[in-house]
């Protein structure tokens, strides 16, 4: 009865399985058949080639809407599809072949109908993957045929700027345009009654001048805040600072929005002039946003500068930033403003050419104070080893970027390529600006950092706030992409191929994959922490394992917990270990012989906390080094000696060489005192003596006995050894220095002598020592035969021949 009613259950499921199946092939079949549609549509514009950039821009979003939606309907039913596909592989292959044997009906009928199951549900999906193909294609032709047009707008001659005949044109045509606002102003103007004006200009005067007084004030009520908060002393100064600088942006932006409220309000406006109107918080921001900057990276204060230049270079700098940002805000006024009428094509290029001169001019300037700082760094943290740091690279870098954009962006403008030059200027000096803010955040974040930990403004040289550089560098790209000229469809056509990953294989990793593998692990590892602290600090101490045995249980913890942890981060992340056989197959040769001694080291250390022959703590000697065992790692041992130096030993040393534990097991150690006494000494009363010198230590044990042996007679002294066993052997060389001035004292009490090394010398030949007769001298004034007296010198008289 149980076994129908399970039947009877699985039987359910699977029609419910496939009742799903079906409604979601229907869904995805209505979805094809408008995707036909609207891909022959497309198709047929694309061909064409004819269309504005509009139209491609519109039928690219309606492709790539499609496109997601068959994408996703790729991985339809994907779970089941899997299962059906494991049953089939269950089952094995059907018997072929002659002679072979025939199989089993029910065998052939279940993988019949699974096989069917298994197309249907596969039917939708590989038109889905069809579909998506095509999909990708079309979009892939429009972004070349919108890359294509770009670059020829770019690379359009237009008529040169120098040319005088052009200048008439071009103010000809500004003229009309502000013509043009003023009679359309006028006309609105005419239009009002008395008493519209008196329902709606009295509320939008009061906004603009709310929004004027904003525009006056803002800045100086700002910096009046951060003045207070210096004579409070208030915490996180930098922080106050960064935030108080933001509302100098803020309240002026927030007034420049309601000085066009209130003008847009006012109805003396026509639809020309509102749209002019609107752009003033637009170039407000630009203006402030620019001058905040500045502010920031050339600051007057030397502790807030993010560039430290002397302070007139940082002032020049500032006075360099406004020149730029006058002369864009009034060029792109000019600019809009001679839109409105139907300008000739040299006006354009003609009204934006001083300007450009301007900005170059101030860019150029700019350009060499960046290009003369210089910051270094000490990598080693030795004052004499310095190197030039990687912002000072950076900021020369660009620096010098800065100077040859300013001087070729004229030229090119004067070319007639006007598009061109607008294109490197523009999106250089918005980099300049975009890159400075980075700084800024930079800046602001190791601030906080610094208030929440403690560390001040020391903080802004640890590691994390260039972890949040890297971060705001990241975060900044697709800005920067799309300042120089990146469309937005590009970005999302970016985000989407990464979005979908890479294949191993028959496995496909996407980014959700990385960050599932990561919050998995990082979730086990902690949790195997948390788990070792409460063993290390709460359970281990109350039983009866000695600590070695309590650091070989938290230690393999460890490693088992980082294992599971990994183990579980790849199946939650679904990532397939399969495809990666082959390589590992391919590189397990290389790695066995490139990392054989890491792997013995390895398996050494995994001995070594099993059987733990040595703990921490112990005293060890291994290999002509002596100490005390401090960490026992995966890899290797730190073994502290007596000189407070520490030797790391491989762990395989440990295992296939000679140890000797001292205090392996237990604490008691043998010490052994040598003592001489001189010839003639009362044997027995020496041995009493330092029997009761020996037994008086505290430390020594009663049990074994303390032994005196009369060793030898030596050359010099009777040799006399005090062989002790001490209850911790830590203790041998105090209880010996110990012993050693109790000896000195008891042998002076009772008159012992310890004498000194005695030596007898015999000579081979001691005649050789016994001087020799000398023969006497002759007379100083002796006379020979038939000659004259010979006067000896005064220092040889009297002396031997």
């Amino acid at each position: 009865m149980m076994t129908f009613i399970l039947r009877g259950f699985a039987v359910l499921g699977l029609v419910f399985g496939l009742a799903t199946a079906i409604l979601a092939q229907d869904d995805i079949s209505a979805d094809l058949d408008r995707w036909e549609t609207m891909a022959a549509r497309a198709e047929a514009v694309v061909d064409d080639e004819s269309a504005t950039d509009d139209t491609y821009r519109a039928l690219r979003a309606s492709v790539a809407s499609y496109r997601s939606e068959f994408d996703a309907a790729r991985n339809l039913n994907a779970a089941r599809i899997e299962v059906l596909r494991e049953q089939i592989a269950a089952l094995g292959t059907p018997p072929e072949g002659e002679g072979a044997e025939p199989e089993d009906a029910e065998i052939t009928a279940q993988r019949t109908e699974l096989t069917a199951q298994l197309n249907t549900l596969l039917a939708p999906v590989q038109r889905a993957d069809s579909a998506y193909v095509r999909a990708d294609g079309l979009i892939k032709e429009i972004d070349n045929i919108l890359r294509e047009r770009q670059t020829q707008e770019l690379l359009s001659l237009t008529p040169t700027p120098l040319n005088p005949v052009n200048w008439g044109i071009a103010l000809g045509d500004l003229r009309a345009a502000l013509a043009a606002i003023a009679n359309e102003s006028n006309a609105e103007v005419a239009e009002l009654s008395r008493s519209d004006l008196r329902e709606t200009l009295p509320l939008a005067l009061g906004i603009a001048a709310v929004g004027f007084l904003l525009v006056l004030r803002g800045r100086k009520w700002a910096t009046m805040l951060v003045g207070r908060l210096q004579r409070t002393g208030a915490r996180g100064l930098g922080i106050w600072r960064f935030v108080v600088s933001l509302f100098r942006i803020i309240l002026p932006l927030l007034g420049l929005l309601l000085l066009a409220t209130g003008a847009v309000m006012s109805g003396v406006l026509g639809p020309i002039a509102i749209q002019i109107v609107r752009l003033l918080p637009l170039i407000g921001a630009i203006v402030l946003g620019f001058r905040w900057v500045s502010e920031r990276v050339f600051a007057r204060d030397a502790d807030e500068a993010l560039i430290l230049l002397e302070p007139p270079m940082r002032t020049r700098g500032r006075f360099y930033v406004s020149v730029i940002t006058v002369a864009i805000v009034i060029q792109v006024i000019l600019l809009q403003v001679i839109q409105i009428g139907t300008p000739a094509v040299s006006s354009e290029p003609v009204v934006a050419f001083p300007f450009f001169v301007v900005i170059s001019f101030a860019l150029f300037n700019l350009g060499k104070l960046l290009r003369g700082y210089t910051d270094t760094e000490t990598p080693t943290g030795d004052p004499d080893e310095t190197r030039v740091s990687t912002l000072s690279r950076v900021v020369r870098a660009l620096g010098l970027g800065a100077v040859v954009v300013a001087c070729i962006a004229p030229l090119m403008a004067a070319a007639g390529y006007y598009q061109l030059a607008d294109a490197v200027q523009g999106p250089y000096v918005l980099s300049l600006a975009v890159l400075g803010l980075v700084m800024a955040l930079q800046r602001f974040s190791a601030d906080v950092y610094g208030a929440v930990t403690g560390q001040g403004e020391h903080a802004r040289e640890t590691l994390m706030p260039i972890l949040f550089g890297i971060l705001l560098v990241l975060l900044a790209a697709p800005v920067l992409a799309l300042i120089w000229g990146a469309q937005v469809t590009d970005l999302t056509e970016l985000w989407a191929a990464f979005s979908r990953g890479f294949a191993i294989g028959e496995s496909r990793i996407s980014p959700t994959d990385f960050l599932a593998f990561a919050l998995i692990f990082v979730f086990g590892y902690f949790l195997t922490r948390l788990i070792q602290g409460a063993l290390r600090s709460s359970v281990l101490p109350k039983t009866k394992i000695d600590i070695g045995g309590q650091n070989a249980i938290v230690s393999g913890l460890g490693y088992i917990g980082i294992f599971l942890a990994a183990l579980l981060a790849i199946t939650g992340a679904g990532i397939d270990l399969s495809a990666l056989a082959y390589v590992a197959g391919a590189l397990s040769v290389g790695i066995g012989f490139g990392l054989q001694n890491v792997v013995s080291n390895f398996v050494s250390g995994i001995i070594l906390l099993i059987e733990r022959p040595i703990s921490e703590g112990d005293w060890i000697e291994v290999g002509g080094q002596m100490g005390y065992v401090r960490d026992i790692s995966v890899r290797s041992t730190r073994i502290e000696t007596f000189d407070r130096t520490d030797v790391i030993v491989p762990n395989a040393d440990l295992i296939s060489g000679t140890v000797t534990n001292y205090t392996r097991g237990n604490t008691v150690g043998r010490v052994i005192v040598p003592v001489g006494v001189a010839y003639g000494t009362d044997t027995k009363k020496v041995d009493r003596i330092l029997r009761e010198i020996a037994e008086d230590q505290p430390m020594v044990l009663a049990n074994p006995p303390v032994a005196v042996h009369f060793i030898r007679f030596g050359a010099d002294s009777l040799d006399f050894e005090i062989r002790c066993y001490l209850r911790d052997v830590n203790f041998t060389m105090p209880v010996k220095t110990a012993i050693n001035h109790e000896i000195n004292a008891r042998f002076i009490a009772e008159e012992i002598e310890i004498p000194f090394a005695q030596r007898d010398v015999w000579l081979r030949n001691p005649e050789a020592l016994t001087p020799r007769t000398a023969e006497p001298a002759p007379p100083a004034t002796e006379l020979e035969e038939g000659s004259a007296p010979r006067q000896v010198p005064d220092g040889l008289a009297g002396s031997n021949a």
